[in-house]
């Protein structure tokens, strides 16, 4: 039951917002998309594609649209979740776009740990060219050998040495570490104190790409998509960093990374649902002009069915995320932690489910780069991975219900109807 007071309505000034970003969309992102895949397929990174409209859009006040809590000193809008939610719909729209507005992962959520728990030495360091457009980052927490969903299960060690920390270990699926301008790796690892308990005993830390020891090993296909800023494996070989490179304090880096993952998540479950809006809207244009077996495909029952469904699925999650994010705005991320566990799940299946349905009806073309399904179909079975498996956010969820029933056991008995006798 949604509580009393949820209220979804956007003020006039917010709808205007919407209304700018879908604009410079159609006028700016959207006539640029096929020189960006030109660029991206011959393993350049588009940056002579980006720059120009990233330029157009700070000039015009589009820029860290997602960050509410900025300081009077630092550019951007100050968005609550809930306004920023629908313009992550609209720029999820083309996957690549939200770069150009500074609302890119894993930008936005470095920026926001950096916001929140770096010291003003770090924050005239990273923060401010990372809210400026100047460079881009990467979140190194993922690692091959263990199941990195739990955090406790991570392997890099990070080793207080004299006025330095020592970083060794392996990363992997780190997006953003291809970009060209990626300066800044925040590595999540295990050190401090050996006797403290498994959650306290984590730390992150700033390390500049070209420390010496780190490499970037490759940049892995994501079912079989390679993507030219890159989800890469990289490897620290007694990197050294100077203990004013240390986020936050030791022990505290599994808090950060929860703290993190909240507003990041309503990004990417927003950007899912612009992408299946697109995906419906194609799949219509092309039932209404393709014929099979003498009738236009609109015609069948089952691509009727499809349609309906689609859009009820939608308009369901898209429900579910701005609860999801209006309850952050309002109680604060670890209180929505439940709902952005709902999330996470509804999204992620919804994509392949209207993808696959899109892929079906286009054909043999569904699964080419002729159209972007293929691709966002596969973004859609990685998001079931990404942040955490569906596995974990449904233990997640069902953990809360059953709280819920130990606190009112017994009451559902009334509802029980007794055996007659007799």
């Amino acid at each position: 039951m949604a509580p009393a007071g949820m209220d979804f309505d956007f003020s006039p000034d917010k709808l205007a917002l919407q209304q700018r970003v879908r604009d410079f969309m159609q006028r700016l992102v959207l006539p640029s998309n096929r020189d960006w895949h030109r660029f991206a397929d011959e393993g350049i990174y588009p940056l002579d594609v980006i720059d120009p409209i990233a330029a157009q859009a700070k000039a015009a006040g589009l820029w860290n649209l997602f960050l509410p809590a900025l300081r009077d000193d630092e550019p951007g809008t100050r968005l609550s979740n809930l306004d920023y939610a629908p313009l992550a719909e609209i720029m999820g729209r083309i996957p690549w776009a939200s770069e150009v507005f500074n609302c890119s992962a894993p930008d936005t959520g470095n920026i926001e740990l950096l916001h929140r728990f770096a010291t003003p030495a770090q924050s005239a360091r990273w923060l401010r060219p990372l809210l400026e457009g100047e460079i881009r980052s990467c979140f190194a927490m993922s690692e091959p050998d263990v199941a990195s969903s739990d955090a406790t299960n991570l392997q890099t060690r990070i080793a207080r040495d004299g006025d330095t920390y020592i970083v060794n270990g392996r990363k992997w699926f780190i997006t953003g570490a291809a970009h060209p301008r990626c300066e800044l790796a925040i590595v999540m690892g295990i050190g401090g104190e050996a006797s403290a308990d498994a959650h306290h005993r984590h730390s992150m830390l700033l390390v500049p790409m070209d420390s010496p020891g780190l490499e970037v090993v490759r940049n892995i296909p994501v079912v079989q998509h390679r993507a030219v800023e890159g989800h890469c494996e990289i490897v620290f070989r007694n990197v050294r960093v100077p203990i004013a490179n240390l986020l936050g304090e030791e022990g505290a880096g599994f808090a950060m990374a929860q703290a993190r993952l909240g507003p990041g998540r309503v990004h990417h479950c927003m950007r899912s649902i612009g992408q299946c809006e697109l995906a419906l809207e194609l799949l219509c244009d092309r039932a209404l002009e393709r014929k099979a077996f003498g009738a236009a495909l609109s015609g069948f029952a089952n691509l009727r069915e499809w349609i309906a469904e689609s859009r009820i699925e939608i308009d369901q999650a898209r429900l579910l995320v701005l609860h999801a994010a209006w309850r952050m705005d309002r109680d604060g991320n670890a209180a929505a932690r439940t709902e952005v566990s709902a999330i996470k799940v509804v999204a992620a299946r919804l994509q392949t489910r209207v993808l696959d349905r899109a892929m079906q009806v286009f054909g043999a073309m569904g699964l080419s780069s002729d159209t972007p399904l293929a691709y966002l179909w596969t973004w859609g079975r990685a998001m079931r991975l990404l942040d955490g498996p569906d596995e974990v956010h449904l233990g997640v969820v069902a953990r809360r219900e059953l709280a819920r029933a130990r606190e009112r056991r017994g009451v559902t008995a009334d509802y029980l109807v007794p055996p007659r006798r007799g």
